[in-house]
């Protein structure tokens, strides 16, 4: 035998917690924002509103 004694209902569990740490981790880097960067993103989106509004014609 090449080891010592391997609780197999461990060695699952850790198996399972590694895949949801690699689903998670990917998932993050997919769609994970920062507050700032959401912040950011809103204003920049206020901002485009805003002059898109500024030019509009009034006879529309």
């Amino acid at each position: 035998m090449a080891g010592g004694v391997v609780n197999l209902r461990a060695a699952r569990k850790a198996r399972e917690r590694a895949e949801k740490r690699a689903k998670g981790d990917e998932n993050a880097a997919k769609f994970g924002r920062t507050k700032a960067q959401k912040a950011h993103e809103a204003a920049e989106n206020t901002r485009a509103r805003a002059t898109l509004d500024a030019h509009r014609r009034e006879d529309e």
